[in-house]
């Protein structure tokens, strides 16, 4: 199978310390692996996208020196693709819409004795996987269950992180039936990825480590609509201040491209790997093995 791999940042800010980490680590993955690396401005998320953000995460990557190796993707020209997987979902019998809004999910857990944990979504629990009860419908949902069931999946599904080692969840019990389509009407980011994925033959997911926890869901999606599933390797996280991610939500601030060099080492030393002298190095078969040598398999 030839490496395609990819990055695939959201346009709600610009790149910060982060999110370099994990480009520069996907950037070297491709090219170790004598692959391609594509570039995904991941903008279906509307209402937080950022006006000219995704052309200034375009020009920070250039100034990295990072640049796609086929046309940028925009995720807000493929809505076409996201609603004929949406269909073959519901044909299928994988897919119910939902009319619960978060306040009806989180009254429903609490009525169960179950707490949200922090930072986490409430684990829904199927309350309109047997219809709507006279509600209008509001989102769509996975049936995780039926499509765990239909075919034969493990519980709990177990991968390979190619840094992390065997991972497992069980999706129906820790997540419950995620979103496909929003209540606003919006392509939720999991059905969207893996649908992008596929199109774009990618075979090697490099990203960050907090998003390590979607690996699952996308995998039985990739099951449901019969797409194939890419190798996985999540990156060390960079902490702010307070100890946790370092993030836009939380004020990360945007990496100065005018000492891109600086940027570039810095994201460098998180990954355990020497400083550059100067960016033509990021392609040098020396700095690759050096990447390679830090990876288990």
């Amino acid at each position: 199978m030839s490496y395609v791999g990819r990055f695939a940042p959201s346009p709600t800010g610009l790149l910060h310390a982060g999110s370099l980490v994990a480009t520069l680590a996907s950037f070297l993955d491709a090219r170790a692996h004598a692959g391609q690396w594509l570039v995904r401005i991941e903008d279906v998320d509307t209402p937080r996208c950022v006006t000219g953000a995704d052309l200034q995460i375009l020009a920070q990557l250039q100034a990295c020196g990072m640049v796609s190796d086929a046309p940028v993707l925009w995720q807000s020209q493929r809505l076409a693709a996201y609603e004929n997987a949406l269909q073959s979902l519901i044909h299928q019998g994988f897919a119910y819409p939902c009319a619960c809004s978060r306040k009806d999910i989180e009254a429903a857990q609490a009525f169960a004795g179950r707490s949200r944990p922090r930072h986490s979504a409430a684990i829904y629990p199927g309350t309109c996987r047997q219809g709507l009860q006279g509600k209008p419908a509001r989102a769509w949902r996975l049936n995780v269950q039926a499509v765990i069931e239909h075919f034969k999946l493990p519980t709990p599904l177990v991968w390979h992180d190619r840094r992390l080692g065997l991972q497992s969840q069980d999706v129906a019990a820790e997540v419950g039936d995620f979103v496909l389509r929003r209540a606003d009407g919006l392509w939720a980011y999991q059905l969207a990825v893996v649908v992008d994925d596929t199109a774009q033959a990618v075979s090697d997911v490099v990203r960050g480590q907090d998003l390590a926890d979607n690996t699952a869901r996308q995998i039985v999606l990739q099951q449901a609509l019969g797409l194939p599933t890419p190798r996985y390797l999540h990156t060390p996280l960079v902490l702010g201040d307070n100890g946790e991610k370092l993030s836009k939500q939380n004020g990360a601030r945007a990496v100065d491209v005018r000492d891109p060099l600086l940027a570039l080492n810095a994201a460098a030393s998180c990954l355990g790997l020497p400083a550059f002298k100067a960016i033509r190095e990021l392609e040098t078969q020396s700095y690759l093995a050096h990447w390679l040598a830090l990876q288990p398999n």
